[in-house]
């Protein structure tokens, strides 16, 4: 169960959206907003996966063959396989 009250001044605009939103799904405008604040602010694991991709995507671009096959064979002796 929820253990914490918060109270928000919304604007007329924001109000609105989130209770027609509210409305469409079949949900309380509360549980509109805990969705929207799931979403916005990671998580624990959450957020150690954003700072990951982060950098991933802000990595330097690495060289890669022409032949797929050849990426293949270059992976399986990083791996220690033979194929």
């Amino acid at each position: 169960m929820f253990e914490r009250r918060l109270q928000i001044l919304l604007d007329d605009d924001r109000y609105r959206r989130i209770s027609a939103l509210a409305e469409r799904r079949g949900v309380s405008v509360a549980a509109v907003i805990r969705e929207a604040i799931d979403r916005t602010v990671p998580h624990g694991a959450d957020e150690a996966r954003s700072a990951a991709l982060a950098r991933l995507l802000a990595a330097d671009p690495m060289p890669l063959p022409d032949d797929p096959r050849d990426l293949r064979s270059e992976l399986d002796a990083l791996h220690g396989r033979h194929g």
